[in-house]
């Protein structure tokens, strides 16, 4: 088990030592100072045409360094742990800061342990071709799983982070996050049209998660729906009544929803939430949660990237907004604790809110008599390509599957349309909430200034009205 003595070797540093960097970044009166220290080992492989025609491995080192002086942030890094570097790079940090009037307090954080992704094997004992025979194996599979497949492309990928936090209330905090990857996309061609089909898991796990399990799920995955699509129709558009599936479906209420929780856009009141903390937002018994306690899930963590611990954190409880997602920044701001949600992208940048895994916690409605209940409509199971203005709180995303709802009946599939609305509207528009939550352990990544891995999920919803874009 890694240990404090680990992390500061790996780091060639001694805790005297970032005590002394610490304080040289707040020389100019800084009101707090955080350290991050990364090293990060990246592996991947891509088979195409049967072959593994490419693969890579690269490291990543080093530490960044923050001041916050009253509503200014002053960031530098370095890619060397010398001392010299380090106290370069912290009076940096503290000379952009310099200047600022006003101060601002941050409270110590209540540091515990969590263990949310154990690993039984690193990816860093194992070597890269051992992984071979499993991606052959998934190409040899999907190949003859369906005559029309003319081409699979699959992609494995890993990398571990060792973490050392370090801020000026003395508070050190340090773990390694493992992530696995695995990605395929199959193309199938029929009288002349092509379609395209793509799986996705990822996971905090450790090389134990490549398996026969994971590989038999993609090999399911990948060729079922595929009829539908070939036979898919464009239907006419309209407003009408939407079934979103459970699982994936999770993506419209990260984008439409979820950015808009975040603490930074609501303290600039950039977001449409921005004066509706306490009010209702949605019908009771719904509740929104972002959450960093899921095991092995690819937006989890033991720590955020300012050393807070994760957490399970309530965005909307019984319909009532009654959190933000906050860095340590906004929960000062505020006058709240820190949830868990300050990350970036590595040692290069400065933490800021961030989703973790955004969903809907399951209702009490069953899936079936959604769907029987909707006279017109449709039914949606894979959005994609999505747009969010967080001002507005205006979305449009791009269906790539579903049905059409007719006389409570799913009946001919659908593809190539828009599902158009505004998220607060959608929220308050919710009709039924299935007892079906299912989270999706895609390949999600959030870009926001910086990439971050996150993951969504909901149960089956059904909202009373959206505009759908599709046919005159």
């Amino acid at each position: 088990m890694n240990t404090k003595d680990y992390y500061l070797d790996l780091f060639r540093v001694t805790e005297k030592e970032i005590e002394k960097v610490s304080a040289t970044a707040l020389n100019h009166g800084g009101d707090f100072a955080d350290l991050y220290f990364e090293y990060t080992t990246y592996m991947n492989l891509l088979l195409k045409d049967g072959v593994v025609s490419s693969g890579g491995f690269h490291t990543d080192f080093g530490v960044g360094i923050r001041v916050l002086k009253g509503e200014k942030t002053g960031y530098a890094y370095s890619e060397s742990t010398d001392m010299n570097q380090m106290l370069s790079a912290a009076r940096a940090a503290s000379a952009i800061a310099l200047g600022t009037t006003g101060s601002r307090s941050y409270s110590p954080t209540e540091i515990r342990k969590n263990d949310f992704y154990p690993a039984d094997r690193s990816w860093r004992d194992v070597s890269a071709d051992s992984f071979l025979p499993f991606l052959q194996d998934l190409d040899r599979r999907i190949s003859a799983k369906d005559t029309r497949i003319v081409k699979v492309m699959a992609r494995l990928s890993d990398s571990v982070s060792d973490v050392m936090m370090y801020n000026s209330h003395g508070e050190l905090t340090f773990e390694t996050r493992p992530m696995g990857s695995v990605s395929v996309t199959a193309v199938f061609q029929q009288n002349g049209k092509t379609e395209n089909k793509s799986v996705s898991r990822s996971f905090r796990h450790g090389a134990e998660m490549i398996s026969q399990r994971l590989a038999d799920e993609i090999v399911d995955e990948i060729v079922k729906g595929i009829d539908e699509r070939f036979e898919a129709i464009r239907p006419k558009g309209g407003q009408m009544s939407v079934v979103m599936g459970a699982g994936a479906s999770g993506i419209l209420l990260h984008e439409a929803m979820g950015h808009a929780f975040e603490a930074d856009f609501n303290r600039k009141g950039q977001s449409i939430f921005s004066d509706r903390m306490g009010q209702r937002v949605c019908p009771a018994g719904i509740d929104i949660v972002d959450d960093g306690t899921l095991m092995w899930n690819r937006g989890s963590g033991n720590y955020d990237d300012e050393g807070i611990p994760g957490e399970k954190t309530y965005m909307v409880k019984d319909g009532i907004l009654c959190s933000y997602l906050h860095d340590r920044i906004s929960a000062s701001w505020y006058g709240v604790k820190p949830t868990g949600n300050g990350r970036r992208e590595n040692f290069r940048y400065n933490p800021i809110p961030r989703m973790r895994a955004t969903y809907m916690e399951s209702g009490t409605a069953e899936p079936s008599g959604m769907i029987s209940s909707v006279k017109q409509g449709i039914y949606v199971d894979e959005f994609s390509n999505g747009q969010v203005k967080i001002g507005e709180g205006d979305f449009t995303f791009f269906v790539k599957s579903g049905f059409l709802i007719e006389g409570g009946r799913l009946t001919a599939p659908i593809k190539d349309i828009n599902v158009i609305g505004n998220g607060p509207q959608a929220l308050s528009d919710i009709v039924a909430v299935g007892n079906d939550l299912k989270i999706d352990n895609g390949t999600w990544t959030c870009g926001k200034e910086q990439s971050v891995p996150v993951s969504c999920g909901m149960p089956t919803v059904l909202v009373s009205s959206l505009i759908v874009g599709g046919d005159c």
